[in-house]
C-alpha cells in the first residue's frame, strides 16, 4: 500500500512517498522510510509523530494513503508565548500589536 512520510525541518523539510506491506505501523514505516539516517535530530521516543495532523501512538496500524508526520518537539510553551510577547521577555519593547493613540 502506498504511503508518504513528512519531517517538517525547519531547514531541510522532507516528504517522500513509501510502499509499504498492509499491517505496517508508523514505527516501521517511519523506520523504513531511511529519514532517521537522514536527521541526526529525530528521536521517536521524544519527537510525537502522527497521521494527518492526529498525534497517534507509534503502533498504530497504517491505512493506504496515510500521510505519517514526524512533528518537531515544541520549544516555547504556547501558553506563556503570548505573555512573553506582552512583557517584552523576547527583547522587544512589549508594544508589537498594540494599539497606539490617535495621532501617532
Amino acid at each position: 500500500m502506498k504511503i508518504s512520510v513528512s519531517y517538517a525541518h525547519p531547514e531541510k523539510p522532507a516528504w517522500m512517498r513509501l510502499d509499504v506491506d498492509e499491517g505496517c505501523t508508523l514505527r516501521a514505516a517511519i523506520e523504513r522510510s531511511g529519514i532517521l539516517a537522514r536527521y541526526e535530530d529525530i528521536d521517536l521516543e521524544r519527537n510525537k509523530v502522527g497521521i494527518f495532523g492526529k498525534i497517534k501512538p507509534l503502533e498504530t496500524v497504517l491505512a493506504e494513503g496515510d500521510r505519517v508526520e514526524i512533528y518537531q518537539p515544541i520549544v516555547i510553551d504556547p501558553k506563556t508565548a503570548p505573555r512573553r510577547k506582552r512583557t517584552g521577555a523576547d527583547g522587544g519593547d512589549g508594544t508589537e500589536g498594540a494599539e497606539r493613540p490617535e495621532g501617532d
